[in-house]
């Protein structure tokens, strides 16, 4: 693997090779040196900011490839860096949370954040994320350039897989590309119940059940976008989504 080198102001050198830049953005400096040691390990590029003006002007300077965002920040916090950010261009977000609090992760999911972490978390997990959240990035790019045809029509709810895009009742809603490959997902085998371990290994690439809260978190912010009568819940079990009766 090749090394990378970060010089004494704490611009990452580059080395040959394509390497993915990640910003960590974090008021805590044991967590981000952390971070950035095993980030910086595992190949990646890394910058970091400590608030949250910082951070957006890092973001727009350097065009991160991915955001690890903590939501506790001075200057503004990271649900606003989320969404100053996603302004300049879409990036996935990583949010990391102190507050095992649901609220937070809903919110930080409806600005645009992919995927969330709960302090404190294992170095390696968040490194295995880190790079599951970026192989869906570029699933989803190459979904993009060698779409699919046809729009799939679930009663008023359309998936349209060239575009990536939803409608419900002809209306357009945004989804972030986790929430979209998880609304396929499903739609893939509707009315099939399919358990938070199938989703958590379909969408994230991660097959392990500590995730599933995850799951959990993102289905409820789906169902905020798409209504939450088209996605059942088998509890114990996990969700299907419904479609109308013939």
């Amino acid at each position: 693997m090749e090394q990378t080198h970060t010089s004494h102001n704490g611009t990452a050198a580059t080395t040959p090779g394509a390497q993915r830049r990640v910003l960590v953005v974090e008021d805590d400096a044991t967590i981000v040196d952390a971070i950035a040691t095993r980030l910086r390990a595992e190949g990646f590029l890394v910058q970091t900011a400590g608030d949250g003006p910082s951070a957006v002007d890092t973001a727009e300077a350097w065009q991160p490839d991915l955001l690890i965002l903590d939501i506790m920040l001075p200057g503004f916090d990271g649900l606003e860096v989320c969404r100053r950010v996603q302004a300049q261009r879409p990036v996935p977000v990583m949010m990391l949370t102190a507050r095992d609090d649901e609220t937070d992760m809903l919110v930080g999911l409806g600005v645009g954040a992919d995927d969330y972490m709960t302090k404190p978390f294992s170095m390696r997990e968040l490194a295995a994320r880190v790079h599951v959240l970026l192989r869906r990035m570029e699933r989803a790019a190459l979904a993009a350039s060698t779409p699919r045809s046809g729009i799939l029509r679930l009663g008023e709810l359309e998936i349209d897989h060239a575009q990536r895009r939803v409608r419900v009742r002809g209306e357009d809603v945004h989804l972030t590309p986790t929430e979209f490959d998880l609304l396929v997902c499903l739609a893939n085998t509707p009315r099939a119940v399919l358990s938070r371990e199938q989703l958590l290994a379909e969408v994230w690439d991660w097959a392990d059940a500590s995730g599933t809260r995850t799951v959990d978190s993102h289905i409820k912010a789906l169902r905020r976008k798409i209504g939450a009568e088209r996605i059942r819940t088998v509890h114990g079990v996990g969700y299907a989504l419904e479609t109308p009766t013939p």
